[in-house]
């Protein structure tokens, strides 16, 4: 009996040390210091509870919702079945968002680089690998065959877009789906590396010899397999200041489609660091990292307005983006180019027009007072030279000054 009286002392105390291991705990997971490196779920350590506590408990059921499936979870976007008739006759499927169909047409673009050693030209350097996005337009047609009767033009195809230095020297360009594992190996159409742009295509190898019959079947089966349900994005207009933005693909830090939002900043001519050209383009400040070049960045409509190529080292929040205007002239001058067509391996691309100048800019107030243009206030530029071989050699002369372009 003394030994009883003991431990009945001891029971306060015991339930006092059970309620201070259960506070302690709790404020534990309050500031993220559980620990999870056993498996996705948090273990906790359960306490102790009393008799009488366990007997007033009432069982509580929990009702889990089945109807979000886990990749959803993961791949938002993609259609889900209709899990409201418990019998299981519906199979019908829910309307596709047009998001979803914006997003599967994000693709992940793998090259392994052989770039050129200068310094020993017979050889090249070590490889290299990267990865980096694009996504699916529709190419116009490019040739088209007149009669004295009728036009007849070829039909538009699928092409995917991404950036030249994405693909440069690449031995070895795989495209891989949103979502899917496997890769796709695809061939450079063309690239124009003063804009950074470049198009890829994914079709089956061609060949004469009779056995590789059942080889061309199976690439043409992969071919078909790539294309299936990938819809082109839509090209939009140039945005305004301040508009709303997302830039969508695959950057460093994760696996899966990345989304980051922003606004537009300035709209202005950028050296494009590829080619050191001069080009129209686009600052917004959301996020572009390595791997969201040749990405796309779309409107509110789900438009294309531009593609990501090119950050800004020591600032924040900085990120250059290829006009749709851009675009559209790459596109547009593989319609015009002649020597392109539709079964063409090879695309050629017109290239950027130029003066061919050098020129001065007439800030000073006492240069432009001496050219007679401080009274009609104009400002402009001095050609200081003209380019033998360009277009305006003969029309321009050194000295002239521009004053404004229609």
């Amino acid at each position: 009996s003394q030994h009883y009286c003991k431990v009945a002392a001891l029971a306060p105390l015991l339930s006092s040390l059970s309620r201070g291991f259960s506070t302690t705990t709790s404020s534990r997971s309050d500031r993220g210091l559980i620990p999870r490196g056993r498996g996705s779920s948090s273990r906790i350590p359960m306490t102790a509870t009393s008799d009488h506590q366990a007997a007033n408990d009432a069982p509580t059921t929990k009702t889990i919702n089945t109807a979000t499936s886990k990749s959803d979870l993961f791949w938002p976007g993609k259609q889900r079945l209709d899990h409201d008739n418990i019998n299981g006759d519906s199979t019908e499927k829910q309307p596709e968002d047009p998001l979803s169909q914006v997003l599967d047409s994000i693709l992940k673009v793998h090259c392994t680089h052989s770039e050129p050693d200068y310094l020993i030209p017979w050889q090249r350097q070590h490889q290299s690998t990267s990865t980096s996005s694009g996504f699916v337009i529709e190419l116009p047609p490019l040739d088209a065959t007149t009669t004295e009767t009728k036009t007849t033009t070829t039909k538009p195809r699928r092409v995917i877009m991404t950036n030249a230095h994405s693909v440069e020297y690449g031995s070895v360009v795989q495209v891989q789906r949103r979502g899917g594992d496997r890769k796709y190996e695809a061939k450079i159409l063309v690239i124009c590396n003063e804009c950074d742009l470049a198009l890829l295509t994914v079709d089956a190898d061609e060949h004469d010899d009779e056995d590789d019959d059942d080889f061309d079947e199976d690439e043409s089966k992969k071919v078909e397999e790539f294309w299936k349900d990938l819809e082109p994005l839509q090209f939009g207009a140039l945005p305004a200041l301040q508009q709303k933005v997302e830039v969508l693909g695959y950057p460093t830090g994760g696996s899966s489609l990345s989304i980051t939002q922003g606004v537009v900043s300035r709209i202005e001519l950028q050296e494009y660091s590829q080619a050191s050209t001069h080009l129209l383009a686009i600052q917004i400040d959301a996020a572009i990292n390595s791997g969201n070049s040749g990405g796309p960045v779309i409107n509110s409509d789900q438009q294309v307005i531009g593609v990501a190529f090119q950050g800004l080292d020591g600032a924040e929040n900085i990120g250059y983006v290829v006009p749709v205007t851009v675009v559209e002239h790459v596109l547009q001058g593989l319609v015009r180019n002649k020597n392109n067509t539709s079964e063409s391996r090879k695309l050629e691309f017109e290239g950027f027009s130029s003066l061919g100048i050098s020129y001065t800019k007439l800030e000073n107030k006492g240069f432009r007072k001496s050219l007679g243009m401080l009274n009609q206030n104009l400002s402009g530029i001095m050609i200081k030279d003209v380019t033998p071989t360009a277009p305006s050699h003969g029309i321009l002369q050194p000295n002239d000054v521009i004053c404004e372009i229609d």
